[in-house]
């Protein structure tokens, strides 16, 4: 428990400094934090980050990462999204030029684990980048953080009645309930201080996305771990396990709040 802390205190004073900070130190932290996490869930499905798959992985999540400005997508004549189809195309030909050495069921994965990853940083980076970023990064942040919290208490001294077993035995519906119910809570209050929308009935919307969504993206990891049959994604913080482990909920959010409009 003491080892948790003092990496909680540490890394998240660190965390809360650089994003402050923003611009470049704010850019390069999101590229370590997705390379680590990329790095991650390869070791999950068994594939070394350093072999050739991994280089391929790691390639197609910085593409979906990267801020425009930092890829030459205007040389190229081409948007992200076209150049992201086109390497699709060229890794199922890798498939067949492999012999199989490399899968189809590899190429799924390392699509569909570059695309979780690698938009969800991105749109991290994008929001903070907005001309009210920083607040509405904490917002978020704040929304997350109590979310985890309330569930983890109220689950852990109310909860009776189990979410979602199969995936995530000690998970109960109200702590579900309590991590909704705090976030409304905090995040009213937050935005009395420091109004993100106009509008209260937007604000409450937003709050209940990010609540349920960022729940939902906790229940996503926790399918992952289950499935490849372990405990933590990695062991980079102490007491915490791994950056997926910490920033699961977060990375399932930020696209759901690009989808909606909201970035």
């Amino acid at each position: 428990m003491k080892q948790r802390i003092i990496t909680a205190v540490i890394a998240g004073a660190a965390f809360l400094g650089i994003i402050i900070l923003g611009g470049i130190p704010f850019t390069v932290l999101m590229f370590l934090l997705a390379t680590i996490a990329m790095g991650e869930i390869l070791k999950m499905k068994g594939i070394t980050p350093l072999s050739y798959k991994g280089g391929i992985s790691f390639l197609f999540m910085w593409i979906l990462l990267l801020p425009d400005q930092l890829l030459p997508f205007g040389t190229l004549h081409m948007d992200r999204a076209e150049m992201f189809l086109l390497l699709i195309v060229v890794l199922l030909a890798v498939t067949v030029i492999s012999k199989n050495a490399f899968t189809f069921d590899e190429a799924g994965f390392v699509i569909l684990s570059s695309v979780y990853i690698g938009l969800g940083f991105h749109y991290f980076l994008e929001a903070r980048f907005l001309e009210e970023g920083l607040v509405f990064i904490f917002f978020i942040l704040i929304l997350v953080w109590v979310t985890d919290s309330g569930a983890y208490f109220c689950g852990r001294f109310l909860g009776k009645h189990k979410l979602w077993p199969e995936i995530s035995p000690k998970k109960t519906i109200e702590g579900s309930l309590g991590g909704i119910i705090a976030a409304v809570v905090f995040g009213l209050l937050y935005a009395w201080f420091f109004p993100v929308f106009d509008s209260t009935a937007v604000t409450v919307v937003f709050i209940l996305i990010v609540s349920v969504a960022g729940q939902l993206g906790d229940l996503v990891e926790s399918a992952l771990k289950r499935h490849y049959a372990v405990k933590d994604s990695g062991q980079v913080l102490p007491g915490h396990g791994g950056i997926l482990d910490r920033f699961d909920s977060l990375i399932f959010v930020m696209p759901v709040l690009y989808l909606l409009a909201f970035i």
